[in-house]
């Protein structure tokens, strides 16, 4: 938590800066100069600016600096402030003691803040019933709004400046100056900072939404669940970060300064130490007056399982540092590098020369950052360096050494004891862990219950509309009065004693309701898909009598057919005939808003039944006729006769 506070400015701007970036189409080629844009945030309780560097597909933060004591919110203050003081003389009231009063005065200096800087004249303030009853009213103007403002307008210049020094740029060298942040269209302050860069300000980013637009556009980076397009971003550690340790020659302190400010990330760095024994790194901040902090320790982080090599000498141990994407420092691996003997004549695996080393001696395995590319993560490539207690230290004079013998080596992970500053203990992060795991299925049952509540409001009002729409041929006056009075009642129910039931509270109402409404809706629905069943089973009445009759006609491609077979199917094709012309007209006679003569479920049981007694009797011969057409058909002697009844059983 303190490393990643370090970093909430940088990160602010790498979404302002990807918002501004991503959707760019002229920015130069990665070859080219990178074009140079500083973003300016003047938010509600924050300044911040940065330096940003773009060509096409990737950006690189160049600085950044930050003022956490200027913002909208202090402006609002001297105003509320100013407020507070005139109304004390002029209407006695101590607007401070009413928490209630001084929330309204600040809505209302904010309101005030807007107009003025839109408007340069006198702007009254006007608050009904303010306290005790009493209206108060004044009035205030531009100009005596910036003079009470000048201290804060002040500090406007100093993070500009700094950026400015820190990147060694001149202002020429800026493209634009992109402002954002609701502050920033208070007009003293765009002056300011355009007078500090000599040009025009630019405004193409939207000042109230370019962080949430750009949070959005990097979560999806980060999501492996969106492909967006490939951008290559390259953050910056606000402030330098350096580790200390116990020197086991001096048996003193050493330090050495890992990651100064600006230094790029995401990124990692390889410290090589020799050591005997378990030892300690202390991570913290340099700079402990830049911090907006008043702790600079970051925390500490034990290297455990260290052992001297079998000849008695210090271990080489390799400790890996890194500063991830989201600026969260940490050691993130150590590693044991033991010596083992070659074999005559055994190639080795990796090969060291052993040189006496000093134990305090480090080694700084650093590297060099690549640009991110479509996968969306930083790689970077190892440069080794050596240093003293944090110091280049030369040998450039020694005489030439003995040819050393080569050895093998093997490489053994290091358990590592983290003690991070503020952060949770194992119990704590499992207490709150559990306590999110409650609250999430409290959340799903109070999703369950707002559901349920919801269906028992929905199906009101959709019944309501319906009994006096396409319902309403379906229920008779006495029903729709009785039905239309409980969906009333429920309504009214829902909004008093039924505001917050149980689940199964909701779900007895909704059945109760439908006990009564699903009859209706069940008559309409039968009265929407009887013409269609009539119809389906008429056509198949009419296609079996067909087949009948042309049996009867002795066609020859019906002589197969079993005479009482075909004369019991056309007993049960005349009775369901008969049948259908009954229901028929029973139904056109019957009144809607009673429950039908015949239902659809009977309608398409009658089909079927005439279906599967037609079938019963024929299929198993026509298969038998099939085979024997389909053989002759693949033999060369096949007649024109035979196809065409092979296709005819295909279609049929």
């Amino acid at each position: 938590p303190k490393a990643a506070a370090g970093n909430a400015h940088t990160g602010l701007f790498v979404t302002v800066t990807l918002a501004y970036g991503i959707y760019k189409q002229d920015l130069p080629a990665p070859e080219e100069k990178p074009r140079t844009v500083v973003f300016v945030d003047l938010g509600h309780s924050g300044y911040q600016v940065s330096v940003c560097a773009f060509n096409k597909g990737k950006l690189k933060i160049l600085a950044t600096a930050f003022d956490s004591d200027l913002g909208g919110k202090d402006f609002d203050d001297i105003l509320a402030n100013h407020f507070c003081e005139e109304f004390a003389k002029k209407y006695k009231l101590d607007v401070r003691s009413k928490p209630r009063a001084l929330v309204r005065l600040y809505q209302e200096c904010e309101k005030l803040k807007k107009l003025m800087s839109a408007n340069s004249s006198d702007l009254p303030l006007n608050i009904e019933c303010f306290m005790n009853d009493i209206d108060v009213s004044s009035k205030l103007n531009r100009g005596q709004f910036e003079e009470m403002c000048a201290g804060l307008l002040a500090k406007v210049e100093g993070p500009l400046r700094s950026v400015m020094e820190q990147t060694k740029l001149k202002k020429e060298d800026i493209y634009a100056v992109e402002i954002v942040g609701g502050a920033s269209r208070i007009p003293a302050i765009k002056e300011r900072i355009g007078k500090f860069f000599g040009k025009e300000l630019s405004t193409t980013l939207n000042a109230d939404e370019a962080v949430a637009r750009g949070c959005a556009l990097q979560c999806a980076i980060l999501s492996p669940a969106f492909k967006v397009r490939e951008f290559s971003i390259t953050d910056v550690v606000p402030f330098s970060i350096s580790l200390k340790w116990n020197s086991a020659a001096d048996a003193g302190l050493s330090d050495c300064e890992v990651f100064p400010k600006n230094h790029a990330a995401p990124f990692s760095k390889v410290l090589t130490f020799y050591r005997s024994e378990p030892f300690t790194l202390e991570a913290y901040y340099n700079n402990a007056k830049e911090l907006p902090c008043p702790d600079a320790n970051i925390g500490q982080f034990l290297i455990q399982n260290v052992v001297p090599q079998a000849t008695g000498e210090s271990a080489k141990v390799k400790v890996k540092v890194r500063v991830n994407i989201h600026g969260v420092f940490s050691v993130s691996s150590a590693s044991l590098v033991e010596v083992v003997k070659a074999v005559d004549g055994e190639e080795p695996m990796e090969t060291d020369q052993i040189v006496k080393e000093d134990e305090s001696k480090i080694q700084e395995d650093q590297e060099d950052q690549k640009l991110q590319t479509g996968d969306k993560k930083t790689e970077v490539e190892e440069m080794e360096t050596s240093t003293e207690d944090g110091k280049q230290e030369k040998k450039n004079d020694q005489p030439p050494q003995a040819k050393k013998a080569k050895v093998k080596t093997k490489t053994v992970d290091l358990p590592i004891q983290s003690k991070v500053q503020w952060q949770l203990s194992s119990q704590e992060l499992n207490t709150f862990l559990e306590n999110e795991g409650k609250m999430i299925m409290q959340d799903k049952l109070e999703k369950e219950r707002n559901d349920a509540k919801n269906n028992v409001e929905e199906y009101v009002y959709e019944m309501r509309d319906k009994l006096h729409g396409v319902l309403e041929k379906f229920v008779n006056e006495a029903e729709r009065d009785a039905f239309s009075l409980k969906l009333e009642d429920t309504e009214n129910w829902l909004y008093e004693e039924g505001e917050d039931q149980q689940k199964q509270v909701y779900i007895d109402k909704l059945a109760e309701l439908k006990k009564i409404g699903q009859p209706i809706y069940s008559r309409y629905m039968e009265a929407e898909e009887r013409p269609k069943a009539f119809e389906e089973l008429g056509r198949r009445i009419q296609m079996y009598m067909k087949i009948v009759e042309a049996y009867k006609a002795k066609e020859e491609q019906y002589d197969h057919l079993d005479e009482m077979e075909v004369t019991q199917v056309d007993k049960q094709v005349n009775e369901a005939m008969i049948w259908m012309n009954s229901k028929l007209n029973q139904q056109n006679s019957h009144d809607l808003a009673l429950d039908p003569v015949v239902k659809v479920g009977e309608i398409q049981a009658k089909a079927k039944v005439i279906q599967l007694l037609f079938t019963s009797g024929v299929k198993c011969y026509f298969f038998f006729v099939y085979t024997r057409l389909q053989m002759a058909y693949n033999s060369t002697a096949c007649s024109e006769q035979g196809a065409f009844l092979c296709h005819k059983y295909d279609d049929f």
